[in-house]
This record gives structure tokens, C-alpha cells and sequence, in this order.
């Protein structure tokens, strides 16, 4: 008894790559999977900001991850040391000192180390 199989590139390469095949299926389960790890990894609260999506890019399937906190820039890039001032001219800044009200005109912050959370997230998926 013989068998014949006939592949035909074209229709294989559509089955995989069609909306919830095998590909988008497996994407998906490591996107997700990516996803939690920068959630945990995250600082605070910036973990709930923390989205995916699968789309169609201009070479086939493609996964996102998002993060829409509106400090993510500065904790993966970090902050160098600066002046903190009040916003109205003639204001102060307000603020806790172990539990005593503290007034100033300006802080001197002393910056911040970058905090790639997301490149370690999809670093520890894979």
C-alpha cells in the first residue's frame, strides 16, 4: 500500500497563518505569558496598565504588549537628577516628613535608575 501526499505552499502558509490557527493560538498563549510576567514585574500600580493584542503586520502576525501608565517612560528609561518647583509662581510644595507637614520652594530630586521591566518580561517568556 503507498500513500501520496501533496503540500501545496500557498493554502499550508494561509491554514497557519489564519485567524485562530495553530501561529495566532501559540502567539496568543506567549504574548499572554509575557504579559503576567510584566505585570509582576512591573512597579506599584503601573502592572494594571499593562495590555495585549495580536494584529496583522506587514510580515504576518504580530503581538503587542502596552503599557498606558503615564509614568512608563521615565521608570524604563530612569530620570536624572532635577529640580522639583511648584507649579504657580508663587507657590510651595507640600509634602509628609516622618508625619510632619514639610513647606518648600523647590526639592532637589536625586533621580532615578531605568527599570526595563518589559525587556525583562519578554526576556524571562521565552
Amino acid at each position: 500500500m503507498s500513500v501520496e501526499l501533496h503540500l501545496e505552499p500557498g493554502r499550508l502558509a494561509r491554514m497557519l497563518r489564519m485567524r485562530n490557527g495553530i501561529v495566532e493560538r501559540r502567539l496568543a498563549a506567549r504574548t499572554r505569558r509575557v504579559a503576567a510576567i510584566a505585570r509582576a514585574e512591573a512597579p506599584g500600580s503601573m502592572g494594571r496598565h499593562i495590555d495585549w493584542h495580536i494584529r496583522e503586520g506587514p510580515r504576518g502576525l504580530e503581538a503587542v504588549i502596552t503599557c498606558s501608565h503615564p509614568a512608563v517612560h521615565w521608570v524604563l528609561r530612569g530620570t536624572r537628577p532635577h529640580l522639583i518647583k511648584p507649579r504657580r509662581p508663587k507657590g510651595v510644595l507640600r509634602f509628609e516628613v516622618d508625619g510632619q507637614v514639610v513647606y518648600a520652594k523647590y526639592a532637589r530630586h536625586p533621580g532615578t535608575r531605568a527599570n526595563d521591566f518589559l525587556g525583562r518580561a519578554l526576556r524571562l517568556g521565552r
